[in-house]
């Protein structure tokens, strides 16, 4: 089997969890790839010998991959995306950071979840995800997709921005607010949800319109679905405004059209069948602590 490893810039949190996989993976006889950069990182700021197992880096992937191991939280797997693209690779998430509703192993878990994976033993969710295009020459979008959501917020100010909306080229409103997020499914646990959004499970069909502290409180979140094609323009007091694709952020000039839709790939996400999306909501929302339910 062929598995790319990916994490951030090595800290001493995640050691352990390094050497505990690297250790198991070489036992299974599995082709280790580390991302390029986290090899570096961890070889030059720790006291892990990774020369002495023999692994080889990637600075890109291929369909020769078999599996995707991200070390770290949600924001890790929300990166590594970019490397899988559409390959379809499946990715499974060790938890290294605090609240993971895509990263779902525990670092104490690992060997036990790395079995279940070898004897086949978890499924494949297919999460979608959005793509965006912008009717300007002068602004290069390197990376089009999200996993999460899309969002447009105001830059250089405290005053609100105006965006006008459009689904299937019907308006919809103008939300005026500090910006607005468009969700998908998996999204919907994240920024989304700190603005006040639904919880949506993944294998719905649908998106989410979250404004982000809008000036009217009868703005409010919208669901719609997933075959919806949204169109945006932002105006405002500045210039111009901020678009963020997960945790990647560029800026573009007000009034361009910005138009959002689900991307025709997904991305593969392996859940163990004890750690399904429903079990990963009460562990990490606490659903049921309170003694009185």
């Amino acid at each position: 089997m062929k598995i790319a490893v990916y994490g951030p810039l090595f800290n001493e949190r995640s050691k352990s969890t390094i050497q505990t996989l690297i250790s198991y993976l070489k036992k299974r006889a599995a082709n280790v790839v580390f991302e390029n950069n986290f090899h570096a990182s961890i070889v030059s700021d720790s006291d892990i010998d990774l020369n002495a197992y023999g692994l080889d880096t990637f600075e890109v992937l291929d369909a020769s991959f078999d599996l995707l191991i991200s070390i770290g939280g949600d924001g890790t797997i929300l990166r590594a995306i970019t490397f899988v693209k559409d390959l379809e690779i499946p990715i499974v998430g060790i938890n290294t950071g605090r609240l993971g509703f895509l990263a779902t192993i525990p670092m104490n878990t690992i060997q036990k979840a790395m079995d279940e994976i070898f004897d086949g033993n978890y499924r494949i969710s297919k999460r979608s995800l959005l793509t965006i295009e912008v009717d300007t020459k002068n602004t290069s979008l390197d990376l089009d997709f999200a996993l999460n959501e899309i969002a447009v917020s105001r830059k250089n100010t405290t005053s609100m921005i105006s965006v006008e909306t459009w689904l299937d080229n019907e308006y919809l409103t103008s939300y005026w607010a500090d910006g607005l997020i468009v969700s998908t499914p998996t999204g919907s646990t994240g920024y989304s949800l700190s603005c006040g959004g639904p919880v949506i499970t993944p294998e719905s069909d649908s998106l989410v319109l979250t404004p982000i502290a809008p000036h009217n409180l009868n703005a409010r979140p919208l669901v719609i679905s997933s075959d919806k094609v949204i169109k945006l323009k932002v105006s405002g007091r500045e210039d111009q405004h901020l678009v963020s694709l997960d945790s990647r952020i560029n800026t573009l000039e007000n009034n361009t059209t910005i138009t959002i839709q689900k991307a025709t790939f997904n991305i593969h996400m392996i859940e163990l069948k004890e750690d399904g999306f429903l079990e990963t909501l009460r562990k990490k929302l606490l659903w049921g602590a309170d003694p009185r339910n």
